[in-house]
């Protein structure tokens, strides 16, 4: 099944008003016309004696389900963002984003960059960090030797909030999920979180990034690395000595 394919059947499960299936191994199995008797029999869920007994339907979403369907991690971001849609879930829709920013690079990059949200340039073009911080940070990612993409940038959040504000705790909980199956699809080798904030929230964590850096923390089965944000650069060209001993710490976890 290819991205179009696969784009095409999530959406016509929508339409269809399917919201989810079942895990359950009986779903797996055909029920047989005259089934003997004692044997096991295939619930159904919709049935009236379900309904009163308040049976429980082990569901997971069908992007879920096609996510499992497939080992391709360009398909299975392909699902997620198709999840996502044109998000409505937190307030940030109706406060001005323009549209979704969801992530872009190499889909088995073993280099993963997390930012805080998108800015004015991000949400124009709908790819992360492509203003003066994003300029900066291709410059930073070539200086180990590697290019834009071979590495995948995203953010925590993946809509600009108003002002370029950081984003608001109800926000961070609705929209980290689809970070979180990001990070899980991509299997990165190291993850590095720029800027205060985004490293706050991955590591769940009141520190400020002047003592969360330096050190490597594990991260959802990666090797998670906090640094100054790009645009902080911008404003402090000196903590760039900072940032390049991060990076090269970066490359050696890479390279072992």
């Amino acid at each position: 099944m290819d991205r179009d394919q696969l784009v095409e059947h999530l959406t016509f499960a929508k339409e269809l008003g399917v919201t989810g299936v079942s895990r359950d191994p009986a779903w797996r199995r055909r029920q047989e016309t005259g089934q003997a008797e004692g044997s096991e029999k295939i619930p159904d869920p919709f049935s009236a004696d379900s309904a009163q007994k308040g049976a429980a339907i082990p569901l997971i979403s069908v992007v879920e389900a096609a996510v499992e369907m497939t080992p391709d991690p360009l398909l299975r971001l392909a699902a997620v963002r198709q999840e996502i849609g044109d998000c409505t879930r937190c307030k940030l829709h109706c406060l001005g984003r323009k549209q979704i920013v969801f992530g872009v690079g190499n889909p088995a990059a073993d280099l993963m960059f997390v930012g805080e949200a998108p800015g004015g340039d991000e949400d124009i073009q709908g790819i992360p960090f492509v203003g003066r911080a994003g300029q900066l940070l291709t410059k930073i990612i070539e200086a180990i030797g590697l290019a834009r993409g071979d590495v995948y940038i995203a953010n925590v959040i993946k809509c600009r909030p108003p002002q370029n504000r950081n984003p608001e705790p109800d926000e961070v909980e609705t929209c980290e999920p689809f970070l979180f199956q990001q990070v899980d699809i991509i299997k990165p080798k190291v993850i590095v979180a720029l800027g205060t904030f985004a490293a706050r929230t991955l590591l769940r964590t009141l520190d400020p990034i002047s003592r969360l850096r330096g050190r490597v923390y594990d991260y959802r089965g990666a090797k998670l690395i906090p640094t100054f944000h790009p645009a902080y650069l911008l404003r402090n060209p000196a903590s760039k000595r900072e940032v390049w001993e991060d990076m090269k710490l970066a490359k050696r976890l890479l390279e072992g």
